[in-house]
Parts: structure tokens; sequence; C-alpha cells
């Protein structure tokens, strides 16, 4: 027969885990691989916030805006932040 196991999160240690340096530096990774992929004019960052941290690639140029719009650039380099 198995045996139920209980697990109780430690709340404020999860929150520190993901506001931790180590996770925005490889969220910041992951964002500049995106954006890299996505061709010139991409611009990643990161930040941390009050529950965690986070990273967003934008279109920093209007002909980044223009890739975007027709060819779907940005969106297309998805799969580069995956490793």
């Amino acid at each position: 027969m198995a045996t139920r196991i209980r697990i109780k999160m430690n709340d404020q240690g999860v929150r520190d885990v993901l506001r931790s340096e180590g996770v925005r530096a490889d969220l910041l990774r992951r964002a500049q691989a995106m954006a890299d992929a996505g061709g010139e004019g991409m611009e990643a960052s990161s930040e941390v916030g009050q529950i965690r941290a986070r990273a967003t690639v934008r279109t920093a140029t209007p002909d980044a805006m223009r890739a975007e719009a027709e060819d779907r650039a940005l969106t297309r380099a998805i799969d580069a932040g995956r490793g």
C-alpha cells in the first residue's frame, strides 16, 4: 500500500529563489537568445519584481516593428529561448 506524502512549501523560500540573481540571469540569457534570433532591432531586458524575476524582448526600432508585423520575426524566434 502506498504511503501518502505531504509537502509543505516554504513560500518565502520559493519567492527568494524566483527573485534570485541566478534566475534573473537565466531569463535574460534566454531573452537575449530570442532577441538575437529575431534579428536586428530586437532588445532584451530583465528585472526583478515583488514576486519573481522576469525578462522581456521587444522591438526597439521601426524596422524591427515592421519585421514582426509582416514576418512575425520575434514570434518565430521563441524557440531560441528554450535552450
